[in-house]
């Protein structure tokens, strides 16, 4: 294929790539993520997936923590309430190789709370290039959940909640990992999420449960797994009860993990949709690249 243009999405641990031309799009990957990277070691490892794909000066559009403090060159944050950042607010990255046109697209911040964003704000750029008219809220469940407010057209407000984290920590870092296991209990995972909203206080306590239960009752792992899921989503929702009580809800994010949160809030009443967040990640990252094309 020839290359017009080139997708970037550079996360913590990953890099994806995507080869966009002709009417195709190919995806690359590379576990070559920004934690693991000095500054000048961004090109190259770049460079390592595309450049036996492009000849001429090819303009790279990306995002996420590539452009963190960290990162190959820091993106600053716009601020709510904005428009997701698109190209205009983008930054040109000089590079050694003439090949490469880089820019990269900023996060997003909030004051107060203080909160920050980055990669999550080019799928909701997305989601809205696709539904300009949306007007309520986008979860976007992951490590650090996103909850954020859309009206038209701009981010409102947002707020981000570390239930994955927490998660991974829990099941793999603490006492209860002794309880932990594959599989899965919908009916544990539900009575967790209703117990951890009805009594968010008591959560700590309950998380102990889980492994009292493992050795005297015979709790399974899968069971384990559903309940620590259910209890930590569920004081989640209690905390973010503002956000998604009464609003139209859409979620964005790997299709397992989005429907297990479209689970909880249909318990509560909502009849969340769900959108592939890679799907969108891309789709907001054509749209930088499409208003590039429309101003040059």
């Amino acid at each position: 294929m020839t290359v017009d243009w080139i997708a970037v999405d550079w996360g913590t641990t990953h890099l994806r790539a995507w080869l966009m031309g002709g009417g195709e799009a190919v995806c690359l990957r590379s576990d070559k993520g920004m934690g693991g990277l000095a500054p000048d070691e961004f090109e190259p490892a770049l460079l390592e997936l595309v450049a036996d794909r492009i000849t001429g000066s090819t303009p790279v559009i990306a995002c996420g923590m590539v452009g963190a403090r960290q990162g190959w060159v820091e993106a600053r944050y716009a601020k709510v309430p904005c428009k997701a950042p698109g190209i205009a607010e983008a930054i040109r990255v000089p590079t050694q190789d003439g090949r490469l046109d880089l820019r990269i697209l900023p996060g997003v911040s909030q004051d107060s709370p203080a909160d920050v964003m980055r990669g999550e704000e080019t799928q909701i750029a997305g989601f809205l290039a696709r539904d300009p008219q949306f007007d309520g809220v986008l979860c976007l469940p992951g490590t650090h959940t996103k909850w954020a407010h859309v009206s038209a057209e701009e981010i409102v407000s947002f707020q981000t909640v570390m239930t994955g984290e927490l998660f991974a920590l829990l099941s793999t870092g603490s006492v209860l990992r002794h309880s932990m296991g594959a599989g899965w209990d919908d009916e544990a995972f539900a009575d967790a999420v209703g117990d951890a909203m009805s009594r968010p206080q008591a959560i700590a306590a309950r998380l102990f449960t889980l492994r009292a239960d493992s050795l005297l009752h015979g709790q399974t792992p899968a069971t384990a797994r559903a309940r620590l899921s259910g209890l930590l989503i569920g004081l989640e929702l209690a905390a973010t009860k503002p956000y998604w009580l009464g609003q139209q809800v859409a979620l964005i994010g790997a299709p397992d993990l989005c429907q297990t949160y479209a689970t909880a809030l249909s318990a509560q009443g909502l009849a969340p949709t769900l959108h592939s967040g890679d799907d969108l990640t891309l789709a907001g990252l054509t749209a930088a690249y499409q208003t590039m094309k429309d101003t040059a």
